[in-house]
């Protein structure tokens, strides 16, 4: 009697390996297959107003990226005309001539040449007038390239506001995308009995695209309008001291005038 109770002790501690190997396989087959990542899939399942929020910042950012492209241009044109100007101006070249050229029909000039021309043309016309006084021919042409300077300032700051708005604007947008989002998902669990994370979980992706949309869309605005910002300040300050220079010269010219 106990040798078989001992056999049979021995042969349950040989199957219970076996069967616990059986179990751990089943289990690990019942485990799903971890899904795959799909971001535009998540775009297409999110509610309305989420997408309503990715459409607006994806079109703030292909507007921003738009003024980037196009202000980086025309701004480095404004640098490298002004540069080629002063090479001219500072060469020794009559200002009649510099004036004839700046002047001529069809040529659209911009930048410190502009300032130029109209301050030279202001010092002509008050100059004609006969007993005018040598300090109202430079207020005159002093304010004539203020107001030029003011203008063309002004063009190469055209657009850099939205760029600000779109930097500080675009991950509050995106926030109140998620908020959103996460409320719609909360919203659901309400009619399951027995809420996971892989109940909770895809909503969730889905708001938390808008929160990354609104920075994507933000942080180059944002570079791009500092650094537009500090270029166009550059810009005022070369116009600013050529002004002043090219008043000293008119200041000279209307003594040897007189």
């Amino acid at each position: 009697m106990i040798s078989m109770l001992l056999a049979t002790q021995a042969a349950t501690a040989e199957a219970l390996p076996e069967e616990a190997a059986n179990t751990v396989v089943q289990a690990a087959a019942a485990v799903p297959p971890e899904s795959h990542f799909n971001i535009l899939q998540l775009i297409l399942h999110a509610s309305i107003p989420v997408q309503l929020v990715m459409l607006l910042l994806l079109g703030a950012s292909i507007a921003s990226w738009v003024i980037i492209f196009r202000k980086k241009r025309v701004l480095d044109r404004a640098e490298n005309e002004a540069i080629r100007f002063e090479e001219r101006f500072w060469s020794g070249a009559e200002l009649s001539k510099l004036y004839a050229g700046a002047a001529e029909r069809n040529r659209d000039i911009g930048g410190m040449e502009a300032i130029f021309e109209g301050g030279f043309r202001e010092f002509n016309r008050i100059r004609q007038r006969r007993g005018v006084d040598t300090r109202i021919q430079l207020e005159g042409a002093q304010r004539a390239m203020r107001a030029t300077a003011s203008r063309e300032l002004d063009g190469l700051e055209h657009n850099l506001e939205f760029l600000a708005n779109v930097g500080s604007i675009s991950p509050y947008v995106g926030l109140f995308g998620t908020v959103w989002g996460i409320m719609i998902s909360f919203q659901g669990l309400a009619n399951v009995k027995e809420a996971t994370i892989a109940t909770v979980a895809p909503g969730i992706s889905e708001a938390l695209i808008a929160t990354a949309m609104g920075l994507f869309a933000a942080i180059p605005a944002v570079w791009a309008y500092n650094r537009f910002a500090t270029k166009v300040d550059r810009i005022g300050v070369r116009y600013d001291a050529f002004a002043e220079e090219f008043s000293s010269i008119l200041q000279r010219q209307a003594h040897l005038d007189d």
